[in-house]
Order: C-alpha cells, then sequence, then structure tokens
C-alpha cells in the first residue's frame, strides 16, 4: 500500500498494519513502531470496541494534561473509567459512552479541571470527533476525591 500525500495543510495520513495471530488474536499498529495485541474474545487483550474506548480516554487525557499543565496547574494522578453502552442489535455499535475523570494534583481547581475535560471532549479530541455525532457522551469530574459541578450529562 502506497501512502497519500497529505491534504493540503493538513496533517499526513495514518497507516496501520493489523495481522490476525491465530484464534480470535490479532496484532497491530503503525509499521514501524511497537504493535498492540487485540483480542476479540476479550481473553488476552482488549477487544476492537475496548480499544476504541481506549482511544478516546487516551486522546482527551493528552488534551486535559496540556490544558490544566498551562493553567500552571500539572497533574499529578490521572485515571479515567469509561463505560460503552452498546445497541442491542446488528451491528451492536456504541450508542452512549459514561467517561469518569479522576483527576490529582495540588493547585488543580475544581473549575478548571470542569473545563479541561469539556475543551478535550466537545473541542480538541480527535478520536470523539472522528466518532458519530450521535453518540451521548456522558462527562463526569473527580478532582483530589471530590465530585466536580459544572458539567452537563
Amino acid at each position: 500500500m502506497t501512502a497519500s500525500p497529505a491534504p493540503s495543510g493538513g496533517k499526513p495520513p495514518v497507516n496501520v498494519d493489523v495481522r490476525w495471530t491465530g484464534g480470535t488474536t490479532y496484532e497491530g499498529g503503525r509499521p514501524d513502531r511497537p504493535k498492540v495485541s487485540m483480542d476479540t474474545s476479550g481473553k488476552t487483550g482488549p477487544g476492537p470496541v475496548e480499544t476504541l474506548l481506549l482511544a478516546l480516554t487516551t486522546c482527551t487525557s493528552e488534551d486535559i494534561l496540556g490544558i490544566l499543565e498551562k493553567r500552571r496547574t500539572p497533574v499529578s494522578s490521572l485515571r479515567i473509567e469509561a463505560q460503552g453502552l452498546r445497541a442491542n442489535a446488528v451491528p451492536a455499535r456504541l450508542v452512549s459512552v459514561a467517561l469518569t475523570y479522576h483527576i490529582e494534583g495540588e493547585g488543580v481547581e475544581p473549575e478548571q479541571a470542569v473545563r479541561a475535560v469539556d475543551l478535550a471532549v466537545n473541542k480538541y479530541c480527535s478520536v470523539r470527533s472522528s466518532l458519530d455525532p450521535a453518540i451521548r457522551i456522558e462527562m463526569n469530574v473527580i478532582v483530589n476525591g471530590e465530585r466536580a459541578r459544572g458539567l452537563e450529562g
């Protein structure tokens, strides 16, 4: 496969190679980078939908960390819980996702954390922007052990 040139003013294309390794397992990633193991049965690694949720949480996390660092309130710990609800149909697509961000850090104010999460999920995350907009995203933020207020959903 030959890579297409980057669109004018855009980022270059993302190319991945996925290889079936037997049974229900796959290994994939960029041809010249480390690989990720996936398992459609979920026994030895995340399945495709779990991998999608991992991509969403990782993408939003990078934005959150960057936003809070720019506010000079760096995060000491970040953990995200994601729960995806799927349609009882074929395909069993995601219909909603609940994201709970556990943010720890001296000086991190709940209002700043809520704003960072909102911007990450609704404006900056390319994974979220690539998903069907009909997928409802619920966001919760816990800062230093306390639930923050201010997010709808």
